[in-house]
This record gives structure tokens, C-alpha cells and sequence, in this order.
């Protein structure tokens, strides 16, 4: 089995089954890991049923420790493939997902540790206007992460190798920055006008999970050789001060009455 999935959920009943129905359409074989954080919605019994019939390998894995980073942690840790895709319960992955991926890899060689989807906006315009963005942005930038947590896959390998997601080095959000900022010291990512999925909008006040635009700009124009500090020196303390650890991404507006 070359590739891996591993999805954290918490409290996902109304999102989670699309994206599985979305996963299990892939067109190329993987096995499927799903760590459940501590869900009291009955989510994961859902996804148990829903995916009874499912002729692949699924692994529940439960991760009592708040927070995505150490739902991912473990979910990274029972991969036994040689691709890891990291992906959202609440995102549209299209069924070429994967092979696209695959592809991609096989035809740039070893020296791609990552492939990077694009989040792909309604209407098509707006959708348009994303692809080119990111793909111009990364071509400028290769050194950098230009896309979400849930539209990143790895050479397992190099994940590994460069630490994974650590709650020890970077508790705080932002944390698929960080992490692509560690594996790119070991190779270079891949953009493609085809490798895309669909996430969710539904968190319509997103200042308290994401930097500000000051310090986006910032890190656009720090130089390669000064990342560590940015991250490190600099945005985690900011993080810090604001409150804005993982654990953070579980407050969930849309779900206030």
C-alpha cells in the first residue's frame, strides 16, 4: 500500500460523513486512519457504520489529549505507507486525489518530500482566481507553505524525519506552517493546477485560529535563512501572549444558537 490518510475528528457528525463518502471514492488504494480526539457527538460511531462495508483498512485510533497536533501525532505514528496525506473531516477531497499525487511524485522524483493541494473557492471565478494565486505564490516562494493542513501529503519518510507534528516544538496554530517549514529543510513541494480539494467555510470568524496580516507579510518576507527565528523567536511568542494554541480550533462558532 503506498498511501496513508489519517484524519483527525472531533466532533464532527455533521461534516465527517461527505468527507469520508469523498475518500473512500478515491481512485488509488490507501489505508484509512482516523483518530478520534475525544468526540461526544457520536461521530465515530457513525463513521464505524458508515464505513462497515468499506473493503480497505481502517484504523480507529483514539487520542485523549486535546488538540489536533496530538491527534495527528498519533495518527502519523501508525503509518506504515509510503505517502501520508493529512486530511480534513470537514473537506471534499475529488476522487483523483490521490493518483494526481501519485503521479506528481513518481514523474518529479525523490527530491519532492511534499505535495501541496490548492483549496479550490466557489464560484468558478473565485475558484480560478485561488488557483492561480497559490501556484504564482508558490512558484516565487518554493521555500514557504502556501495551503491549508488539510491539503498537504508527504513522503512518509520525510515527515518522519523532520519530526512530524510536535506538541513539544509548536503547540500553537498555524502549526502546517511550521511543520512544512521543517520539511522543506529536507526537499522541495509540488503545486499543481490539478491537485485540489473543497474545505468547508463554516467558521466565519477566523481571527482567533490564524496570524495577523502584519505577520503573514512578515513571513512572506523573511528570508529562507531566518525562518527558525520567525517561527520560533518571534511568532510563538506572539501566539503565546494571545492564546492562540491548537487547542483553540476547537471552539466552534457555528455551533453557538
Amino acid at each position: 500500500m503506498r498511501w496513508s490518510i489519517v484524519i483527525p475528528v472531533y466532533n464532527e457528525v455533521e461534516f465527517l460523513p461527505q468527507t469520508l463518502e469523498s475518500i473512500v471514492a478515491q481512485t488509488s488504494a490507501f489505508d484509512l486512519i482516523i483518530v478520534d480526539n475525544g468526540s461526544t457527538d457520536g461521530c465515530i460511531d457513525k463513521a464505524r457504520a458508515q464505513l462497515a462495508d468499506y473493503d480497505g483498512k481502517v484504523t480507529f485510533l483514539h487520542e485523549p489529549r486535546p488538540g489536533q497536533v496530538f491527534a495527528l501525532q498519533a495518527g502519523i505514528a501508525a503509518v506504515t505507507s509510503e505517502f501520508t496525506a493529512i486530511c480534513d473531516a470537514d473537506t471534499y477531497y475529488p476522487p483523483h486525489y490521490l493518483s494526481a499525487a501519485t503521479q506528481l511524485f513518481d514523474t518529479m522524483g525523490a527530491e519532492y518530500v511534499s505535495a501541496c493541494a490548492y483549496l479550490r473557492r466557489k464560484p468558478f471565478l473565485a475558484g480560478l482566481g485561488s488557483m492561480v494565486h497559490r501556484l504564482l505564490v508558490a512558484r516565487i516562494l518554493p521555500h514557504q507553505n502556501h495551503t491549508s493542513g488539510a491539503a498537504q501529503m508527504f513522503r512518509t519518510e520525510a515527515l518522519r524525519a523532520a519530526g512530524g507534528y510536535d506538541p513539544a516544538l509548536w503547540p500553537y496554530v498555524l502549526k502546517d506552517h511550521e511543520l512544512m517549514h521543517r520539511v522543506l529543510k529536507l526537499g522541495r513541494q509540488i503545486y499543481h493546477h490539478n491537485l485540489w480539494c473543497i474545505t468547508s467555510d463554516r467558521r466565519a470568524d477566523r481571527r482567533n485560529v490564524r496570524w495577523t496580516l502584519r505577520e503573514r507579510i512578515a513571513y512572506h518576507l523573511t528570508p529562507r535563512s531566518r525562518q527558525h527565528d520567525f517561527f520560533y523567536r518571534f511568532l510563538a511568542n506572539r501566539f503565546d501572549a494571545r492564546g492562540q494554541r491548537d487547542t483553540v480550533l476547537r471552539e466552534r462558532d457555528w455551533s453557538v444558537a
